[in-house]
């Protein structure tokens, strides 16, 4: 496996955990759209402050431009891109 395949791994996880969802972290597509009524996690805007709560704790990052948060947050993929991104600069 990948570093970023376990990185999305470890982010699918901790997704399902904040948010309380009833789904295996293993079973999230990496490109499956994470918010929206129609989508299988159907994430709301609660889950985006508990999943931003979440990356603050363990990775020490805020979100404050909603434009950006909403990027970041579009897929498993843009997410483990981000926290990459982040480890890489330090």
């Amino acid at each position: 496996m990948t570093e970023l395949s376990e990185l999305k791994l470890t982010l699918a996880r901790l997704i399902v955990e904040s948010c309380e969802k009833d789904l295996d972290p293993a079973s999230l597509a990496a490109d499956e759209p994470l918010f929206g009524s129609g989508t299988r996690l159907a994430l709301d805007s609660l889950d985006a402050l508990q999943l931003s709560m979440a990356l603050q704790k363990r990775y020490g990052v805020r979100l404050a431009d909603s434009k950006e948060t909403r990027r970041i947050f579009a897929s498993l993929t843009s997410l483990a891109e981000f926290v990459a991104g982040l480890e890489a600069r330090g």
